[in-house]
């Protein structure tokens, strides 16, 4: 026989009594109330006392997930590995190695690249590093000796009108970087004022000393005049950029330019030392003291800025290789 149970509301004393079943019934369900909560109860009576299925009290259930929990945290958590950028090849050393290693990438040994620690990381920015065909532009000027490399790889009988064309557009460049640094606002720049490096007034003596030998010194050509307006509009827009061509154009004409120096004066001059090629004191000190400023001023760039430089340089180079090809016009 199947009954009902039910409590009825109770008064707060008697709210917290057993509820009353029926001893003879076989199974029932039934609703039991209480006036601060109820709950369903199942039981089954085969004269035995009746069992009452309840809620868990929700204290009880915390303790429990946190005791768990406490458990969990002592087991050993595996951390994840944290993964770390790989230097550009001369990074530790400062932004005028790396701009080393570009030169060092564009030199062309045997009709070869090179390809070992000079070949730039797998990570660079596709849209900051050179063209394949500024490259192959590139090496050429490398090859020219301007880039601070083994000039002499390529033969080249310099000629009188291309060499007087080559100290014009150099004057012109020379003259544009150094006024830049001497007039502009810019604190980077002033980094970079009476360096010892200054070529423009060397070259001024050149050109006079051959005029005075009844050779036309001709205006400036194409590639100076392009390569100028580029650094005035360059040094308007990023001082990082700028200085990137500043630094290479004064290293390219110390290292490479002896070899340039050496060739036309045997051929040409016969054997007379021009001003462009002579420094007051010891040039490599100076470049030293170049080098380390614009290392110190590179530390504060991004990696972004200092890949655009890196790009800067390689351009810097095709420029000046394209200078240096009006010596065998």
């Amino acid at each position: 026989m199947r009954l009902s149970c039910f409590c009825q509301h109770l008064s707060m004393d008697s709210a917290f009594k057993s509820p009353i079943f029926h001893p003879t019934a076989s199974f029932s369900h039934s609703q039991v109330s209480f006036p601060f909560f109820s709950f369903q109860a199942q039981y089954l009576t085969l004269n035995k006392p009746p069992t009452i299925l309840r809620c868990s009290n929700s204290s009880t259930i915390s303790s429990t997930t946190n005791g768990n929990n406490n458990n969990m945290a002592g087991l050993p958590v595996k951390k994840k590995r944290k993964r770390y950028r790989k230097q550009y090849p001369g990074e530790n050393e400062g932004i005028t190695e790396e701009m080393r290693f570009v030169a060092m990438r564009l030199r062309n040994i045997k009709g070869k690249k090179v390809s070992s620690d000079c070949v730039s990381d797998s990570e660079t920015d596709t849209e900051n590093t050179p063209s394949d065909q500024e490259k192959e532009d590139d090496s050429e000027t490398v090859k020219s000796g301007e880039n601070g490399g083994d000039g002499e790889a390529e033969t080249w009988s310099p000629t009188m009108e291309g060499f007087l064309k080559y100290l014009v557009d150099s004057k012109f460049v020379f003259n544009t970087i150094e006024r830049i640094i001497d007039e502009s606002d810019d604190v980077a720049y002033a980094y970079f004022r009476k360096t010892g490096l200054e070529r423009s007034a060397g070259l001024s003596k050149d050109l006079e000393w051959f005029s005075q030998r009844d050779l036309v010194v001709p205006e400036p050509s194409n590639p100076g005049v392009s390569y100028v307006n580029y650094l005035e509009e360059l040094a308007e827009k990023s001082a990082p950029l700028f200085l990137s061509h500043f630094y290479n154009i004064y290293f390219s004409h110390i290292a490479g330019g002896q070899v340039i120096a050496r060739k036309v004066s045997d051929q040409l001059l016969e054997g007379t030392e021009l001003e462009f090629y002579k420094w007051k004191g010891d040039v490599q000190e100076s470049l030293k003291d170049v080098r380390k400023n614009l290392n110190m001023l590179g530390e504060h760039w991004s990696r972004d800025d200092r890949n655009k430089c890196l790009k800067e340089a390689a351009k810097s180079f095709k420029f000046l290789g394209q200078i240096v090809r009006l010596i065998i016009l």
